[in-house]
């Protein structure tokens, strides 16, 4: 009792820093930006007594991208934790096993065919790449079964449908024109600029579903890192819980990227950063890791949009550049 309560008052102070460090980076980005509004005006604006201009650039442009921002960090951030710990391997994340290369090749693939259509769509671009990123799902799962499905042959069947889509994405890449190809290739690097309330709604329902769903199932999380035969011998019906958690993790990552593009090791990096503050419990460490995706999602939104202004530098190139360098970080610290 004595320990879960020590671990239960470091995993508040951690989610109050957590918060208040999101706070802060979502009020810095109301500021921030081509058009830069000051923090005063930027309070009239919300409470409606701003001028016309800031309120377009803050409802219609800032809000939407921010919070798409926190939704998605938070979906991939809990989708990367859950296929860690059902394949028992701290690299699985939805952009290494698969789920994004499906969704991207889906997305291509779509452009390609339909290139007349793909740039007034607003609805078929983000189901092309959920129905995309199932589909790559669907064929890890079937292609792993022997006897039931082991997390070591989760994880090498999914590398390899993962090297399948990037490779058939190349293909038809080469084959578009110059401007389809561009987009595409700003697509598949994560960027969420452009985006409006549209996107929001259609990401808003998943998360806030599948994210409580996630968490409710912490236990199952906790009994299944023992291992196969321990969850057996507990009690457990691992295949079903396993397939119905890789569900939750693929269907979070797939409408993830189906309105944010191929976003990267947000879902590889931050349950690591959880695990090494407040351990491996579920029912501390599924919460925290959502704010930390959160927090990490929306500060490379704001360095991204920023930082080269008025140019803009992709979201998923920024996370990328801080996931990479995170990870040369440990392997050079052991």
């Amino acid at each position: 009792m004595k320990i879960w309560t020590s671990a239960t008052n470091k995993t508040w102070i951690v989610a109050v820093i957590l918060v208040i460090s999101i706070i802060g980076t979502f009020l810095l980005n109301l500021n921030l930006g081509v058009v830069p509004i000051s923090p005063i005006e930027v309070v009239k604006t919300l409470l409606g007594q701003g001028n016309e201009n800031n309120s377009m650039v803050l409802f219609y442009f800032r809000l939407p991208r921010i919070v798409l921002a926190i939704l998605i960090g938070a979906a991939m951030a809990i989708s990367g934790a859950i296929l860690q710990s059902i394949t028992h391997n701290d690299l699985a994340d939805p952009s290494i096993i698969g789920i994004n290369a499906g969704a991207g090749f889906a997305v291509v693939l779509y452009m390609y065919l339909f290139q007349s259509a793909a740039s007034d769509s607003v609805f078929l671009l983000p189901l092309a790449a959920l129905t995309g990123a199932m589909i790559a799902a669907f064929m890890i799962y079937v292609i792993s079964w022997k006897n039931g499905v082991t997390p070591i042959r989760l994880i090498l069947v999914g590398i390899g449908i993962n090297s399948a889509f990037a490779a058939l994405i190349i293909m038809f890449q080469l084959k578009m024109e110059p401007n389809d190809f561009t987009r595409a290739t700003v697509w598949l690097s994560g960027d969420i600029s452009g985006t409006d309330w549209t996107y929001v709604l259609a990401l808003l329902p998943w998360v806030l579903i599948l994210i409580p769903l996630a968490m409710y199932q912490s236990s199952v999380l906790n009994t299944l890192q023992l291992g196969d035969n321990i969850a057996k011998g507990l009690g457990t019906h691992v295949e079903r819980h396993r397939l119905f958690l890789l569900l939750i993790a693929v269907t979070l990552a797939g409408s993830s990227v189906s309105v944010g593009g191929g976003i990267a090791f947000v879902g590889l990096v931050t349950p690591h950063l959880s695990k090494k503050l407040i351990g491996a419990n579920h029912w501390l460490f599924l919460p925290i890791t959502a704010l930390m995706g959160a927090l990490l999602l929306l500060l490379s939104d704001t360095i991204g949009r920023n930082i080269l202004s008025p140019s803009e530098i992709p979201v998923g190139l920024v996370v990328s550049l801080i996931g990479g360098s995170y990870f040369i970080y440990l392997l050079m610290k052991s």
